[in-house]
């Protein structure tokens, strides 16, 4: 499978290839994202809450040479809408069909003004359309069916995280052909279930499972109260935080493809990224833009 252009959205113009990688600001070291982008990876994701300034995405689209650069996700609660579209309009000016801005709404946990959230992102997304930000230049962390069909009907689509093929096969169902669906799937490239285990087991249990609106999403895949406790069930983790070699990490990606997705942002867990995005990039044979 080439990393070759996903299929546009209308009027949508920026290319994400069909597998990109997700790596929070920290971890985006020159050298990996130097890799990434020769490797053929199309896109990266910016994980963690960036700041509204952007910064980390003007440098990141610096330093390369023709990778797109996504959020996942400008959280809304904490920059004001103003101040991000105002990032994005000085990013797009300089890096023209590079750069697509990933936003949500974050977590009751973690927001103290979190309050009727899907009105919040309404109302941002109003914001954004008085300044100019096209929907085609914006996607939403979507996991619901409402945020969902939100995404669908005001931006270019969703970037759902910490969901499997299942949860891609509904999402694609709820969005109809036409939007971008981009979820991020985290990968153990360890062929021994338990080491794998004790590498995913932690990213997965901290914070998302104390996160609501993760338990939530994940109750209606069928998931149960037994399978978040004690750190998360063996199959839980197993789904969430993929592991094997090359080719089973690389069948894991390639399901949600098949079950719909355009795009799928691989987030590898583990001390060094590089031997995984190598052995994954070989089995699916990516090849620079």
């Amino acid at each position: 499978m080439k990393n070759g252009p996903t299929r546009l959205v209308d009027g949508m113009t920026i290319e994400l290839g069909r597998i990109g990688i997700w790596r929070h600001p920290s971890a985006l070291t020159p050298d990996l994202v130097s890799e990434a982008e020769e490797l053929g990876y199309g896109a990266i994701w910016v994980g963690g809450s960036p700041d509204g300034d952007l910064g980390v995405v003007e440098n990141l689209l610096a330093t390369t040479d023709h990778i797109a650069v996504a959020t996942g996700i400008v959280n809304v609660w904490k920059d004001d809408a103003a101040s991000v579209a105002a990032s994005y309009h000085r990013i797009t000016a300089r890096y023209p069909g590079r750069f697509l801005l990933g936003l949500g709404i974050g977590h009751p946990e973690a927001t103290q003004d979190y309050q009727q959230p899907y009105a919040k992102l309404v109302s941002y997304l109003d914001e954004l359309d008085e300044l100019k930000v096209p929907a085609d230049g914006r996607v939403l962390a979507a996991l619901g069916p409402r945020v969902l069909r939100l995404a669908a009907d005001r931006s270019a689509g969703a970037h759902p995280y910490l969901v499997t093929p299942e949860h891609t096969r509904q999402a694609r169902q709820i969005l109809g052909p036409g939007p971008l669906l981009a979820p991020e799937q985290k990968v153990v490239l360890e062929t021994d279930p338990a080491r794998a285990r004790a590498i995913g087991r932690p990213r997965v249990e901290k914070p998302y499972l104390g996160l609501t609106n993760y338990l939530n999403n994940l109750r209606r895949l069928g998931w149960s109260d037994a399978d978040f406790a004690d750190g998360g069930s063996d199959a839980l983790i197993d789904a969430l935080a993929v592991h094997g070699d090359a080719e089973a990490i690389g069948r894991s990606v390639t399901a949600h493809l098949d079950a719909g997705a355009d795009h799928v942002a691989v987030q590898v867990l583990g001390p060094d990224p590089r031997p995984a995005l190598r052995a994954l990039a070989g089995y699916l044979r990516l090849t620079p833009a």
